[in-house]
């Protein structure tokens, strides 16, 4: 497939052009235009949601690599962000300041003392 992708930056207003070229197992019935633009996104909704959060804000990269440590600490990144969002944020790195600030927000936040009414 091919794909035509037009970026324009609102505060610039630059305008960027791409082609892009991917290969799919469906066949043309399975997957028209629409239904391959569809998965398109969704993969880039996945990739800029949950995988630029946990490289960029939570230094995922710079982390340790050895036994199981690596293991265990994407499972509390995977937890920490899904709690977020269930709380309503949208901003990642808003909510860990909101709840690096206070410890007592933090332990609310996982249940460990009963939220203040």
């Amino acid at each position: 497939m091919r794909r035509e992708c037009e970026r324009r930056i609102v505060k610039t207003g630059q305008i960027t052009r791409k082609m892009r070229y991917g290969i799919t197992s469906l066949r043309p019935p399975q997957a028209g235009a629409e239904q391959l633009e569809l998965l398109w996104r969704r993969h880039w909704t996945i990739e800029n949601r949950d995988h630029y959060v946990r490289d960029v804000t939570l230094g995922e990269d710079g982390q340790v690599h050895t036994g199981h440590a690596a293991h265990a600490l994407a499972a509390f990144r995977n937890a920490i962000l899904s709690l977020f969002r269930w709380k309503g944020w949208t901003n990642i790195a808003a909510a860990i300041l909101h709840y690096a600030a206070s410890v007592v927000r933090a332990l609310e936040l996982i249940g460990a003392v009963p939220a203040r009414l």
